[in-house]
């Protein structure tokens, strides 16, 4: 499922009834940076669009489902998990709506060199996840790890937190998200 991200943030921007000066204000960014990500002439880090849905407040998951019906479903083929990701980062989801749901599944690959922001990313859960292949840097509230394959982490997402690959192979963990924020 491919995602027009400027069209899909006027449209949920213009529905909450917020102009581009006020969400900018909201989320503590530049009046800039949305009018550039609305044009498509931007295309925003995970932490800057995160930063900008916290301003309306809207969850990553609730951003990239937006308008897409609520399904309980059991089993999804890799075909039907939800790319929520951007610029070197792969987030494929388990499921395409999470409302009301207790935790979130996701499928991550995240290309050398891909970094989640310069800001540390922060929101009301906990996560964990099992690394696959290659490495990742991962920095939460002060401490930075380097992990590779069979590695695992899990900690409390209102620490401040950042995710770099520093490989020179794409980096696959498999992770999960409770209560899905992401």
């Amino acid at each position: 499922m491919d995602i027009n991200i400027g069209e899909q943030l006027r449209t949920i921007r213009e529905l909450y009834g917020l102009s581009q000066r006020a969400l900018a204000r909201r989320a503590d960014v530049t009046n800039g940076i949305i009018s550039m990500i609305e044009q498509n002439h931007s295309s925003p880090s995970v932490a800057t669009l995160k930063k900008i849905l916290d301003g309306i407040p809207m969850s990553l998951t609730e951003f990239f489902t937006f308008g897409t019906p609520i399904q309980d479903k059991i089993v999804y083929r890799a075909t039907e998990l939800l790319e929520i990701g951007g610029q070197g980062f792969s987030f494929r989801q388990v499921g395409s709506n999470l409302k009301g749901k207790a935790m979130q599944i996701i499928h991550e690959r995240i290309d050398p060199g891909a970094d989640s922001g310069k800001e540390m990313l922060r929101h009301e859960s906990e996560e964990g996840g099992i690394v696959i292949r290659g490495q990742i840097e991962l920095t939460v509230g002060g401490q930075t790890f380097l992990l590779g394959p069979g590695d695992a982490y899990t900690f409390d997402s209102r620490l401040p937190h950042r995710f770099r690959n520093i490989g020179n192979e794409p980096c696959e963990i498999v992770s999960a998200c409770t209560p899905p924020s992401f």
